[in-house]
């Protein structure tokens, strides 16, 4: 028999979701006649099919319900129409769906259930009775806690396979089994079900994505990223949390190099690789500065620095760019943390936020420091680089293992000595040493980087090798027949077959006359035929051997793969055995070559072609 009450109940989407009315029936808060307006049905719907697991949640909640029904404890009834495609639309911004359910509660002279604030006072304007569900708290643990200890950095939970935890400390990091039983789906189903159920619950946590596919949970300490098919090739839940939190002085920072970051660096990135403490760092200074009396904000991708109250946290994933940069602008906070910087809207708003004023610190994944000044070469002109970036703070180990200051000047760069090559070079210095290690200029049409090392030979000196590749390659719309060597810092020597001489130098020289300009250097043009068997030994180019390579395409540009060992060669690219370009293969055995340049453009053209292409190093 039902459980004889008078009373009628009309739940919204809200108490749904919390699981909260099989709850206040357990607990004799609600019983009788429960309604459920088709509104509801629809709202989760379109969340489950959404990839939102609130939607699932309020299904089963749903589900639950029909079985008190079945089981004669309730009587469960369902009322209204769907909303249509107006009412969706201006679901959230109008209230459009929960005026169809407070219509119902009124006509039906109903009692309404909620747990929204806003639901409930409209209501009550209404004169509709309205029972509130508050949340509580829950001093239970999530079960992924169990996984943790005072090692554990974060924790991995994937279907068919262990759990397994990342302990230790920034470079010194291992993997270790952290349970005797292979998770099946339903168990990691489980643990994302009170994941997402918690976060709903607890006033620490809140979900920060919610897609189809994945979710990104920030609860309490930790940053979760529950995944799932078909984004993922199974469910799988990563879990993060800090295992200490550092204050700048735990660094024990050369005093030089504290006092840069403290008061004098106005645009800053700290780099480094996974795992490395970039983040750890980063939430050091920005206590710092906050603990100074600086207003200090931050931009989190997700919200996942663990921060005093006096901080504000903003998620670029919950906002726009726009967004964010009207609000700092207007708010201008004395420094701003940016953490971490991953696609280019990301490096538009730090270069917008750093050339409005504002006092910067971006987080940077990056092999190398040289590695993080290149990711913003791609994205600006080379010359305003140092007007966004003036301090770069690698971190290895846990440990500042690295500072570096950019500026710009206008010199000769290194390796050239003539007085009228002078252009403006991006100088990258050792803070410490004062040692210049990098030089960024323009050659040509590309932008190049240089490393810098006074005890380098002339034939080993990058800006020399450049210059010949860059010869080689003005001197191929005239013959590919070409061997180029160079004699000194401003001059080589060109051997060209004898019928195509006066063709290159053209008449009255104007031919080779623009070319020197261009290259920077002086060109002696010689006869093929006319070199000994000494100077052929002096080719840069013969004695390369073609090399196997793997080829991916990103969205701006082709990426060649090599054998790390030849990292820092240089590497000759050929097509159908014609030189087009050459390139310094990096740290991991990549070669990075931008489409949008006249080279890129090219080679992407001949690939399409199907010619052979060739990489000899």
């Amino acid at each position: 028999m039902y459980f004889m009450d008078d009373k009628k109940y009309v739940v919204d989407t809200s108490v749904v979701v919390e699981r909260a009315v099989t709850k206040l029936f357990k607990n004799k808060k609600i019983s009788g006649n429960i309604i459920v307006p088709r509104a509801v049905l629809a709202e989760l719907e379109h969340q489950a099919n959404t990839g939102q697991e609130i939607g699932f949640l309020g299904l089963e909640e749903l589900q639950a319900l029909q079985k008190l029904s079945q089981e004669e404890k309730i009587k469960l009834s369902f009322a209204g129409d769907r909303p249509n495609l107006y009412q969706k639309a201006h679901a959230k911004d109008g209230g459009e769906v929960d005026a169809l359910i407070r219509d119902i509660a009124y006509n039906e002279g109903a009692i309404l259930v909620t747990a929204d604030k806003i639901q409930s006072e409209s209501a009550k304007a209404l004169g509709i009775e309205v029972q509130y569900y508050h949340r509580q708290e829950m001093k239970d643990k999530l079960g992924i806690e169990d996984f943790f200890d005072s090692e554990t950095m974060s924790i991995h939970i994937k279907e068919d396979c262990l759990v397994k935890a990342k302990k230790g400390k920034p470079g010194q990091w291992r993997l270790d089994d952290v349970s005797s039983k292979v998770q099946s789906q339903l168990d990691v189903q489980f643990f994302a079900k009170e994941i997402v159920e918690r976060s709903r619950i607890e006033p620490n946590a809140f979900i920060e994505i919610s897609r189809e596919g994945s979710t990104i949970v920030q609860y309490k300490d930790y940053r979760i990223v529950i995944a799932k098919p078909p984004v993922s090739d199974g469910w799988e839940i990563t879990a993060v949390k800090p295992i200490k939190v550092l204050k700048l002085d735990d660094y024990s920072l050369p005093e030089k190099i504290a006092q840069r970051v403290k008061s004098q660096a106005r645009g800053v990135i700290i780099a480094g690789t996974t795992g490395s403490g970039k983040s750890t760092f980063a939430q050091s200074l920005a206590e710092y500065y906050a603990a100074n009396n600086f207003i200090t904000k931050t931009v989190e991708s997700p919200r996942s620095l663990i921060l005093s109250k006096e901080i504000t946290q903003y998620s670029k994933n919950l906002a726009s760019s726009d967004e964010i940069h009207d609000i700092l602008f207007l708010s201008r906070p004395d420094y701003i943390i940016f953490d971490e910087m991953r696609n280019t809207p990301d490096f538009e708003l730090y270069t917008d936020l750093r050339l409005g004023g504002s006092n910067v610190l971006g987080v940077l994944h990056a092999a190398t420091p040289i590695d993080a000044v290149q990711r913003f070469i791609s994205r600006m002109d080379v010359g305003m680089i140092p007007s966004v970036l003036d301090t770069l703070l690698f971190i290895d180990k846990g440990n500042v293992s690295k500072i570096m200051t950019v500026q710009m000047i206008v010199k000769v760069p290194s390796g050239m000595v003539e007085a009228d090559l002078a252009r403006p070079v991006v100088e990258v210095r050792d803070f410490l040493a004062n040692k210049l290690e990098f030089e960024i200029y323009s050659y040509g049409e590309e932008t190049v980087v240089i490393p810098v090392n006074e005890s380098s030979e002339l034939k080993s000196n990058p800006a020399n090798a450049l210059a010949a590749k860059q010869i080689e390659r003005e001197f191929r719309d005239y013959t590919d027949k070409i061997k180029v060597k160079v004699v000194s810092s401003n001059k080589v020597e060109v051997y060209v077959p004898e019928n195509t001489i006066a063709r290159i130098i053209g008449s009255q020289g104007s031919n080779i006359e623009k070319l020197e300009k261009k290259i920077g250097m002086s060109i002696d043009v010689r006869e093929l035929n006319g070199r000994s068997s000494d100077d052929d030994s002096d080719d840069t180019t013969s004695d390369k051997k073609s090399v196997h390579y793997n080829v991916e395409e990103s969205k701006k540009a082709l990426i060649f793969n090599v054998p790390s060992d030849y990292s820092g060669k240089q590497a000759d690219i050929f097509v159908d055995d014609k030189f087009l370009l050459t390139y310094t293969i990096g740290r991991n055995g990549d070669i990075k070559v931008n489409k949008k340049s006249e080279l890129g453009r090219e080679l992407t053209k001949n690939m399409d072609k199907n010619k052979k292409v060739e990489v000899r190093i």
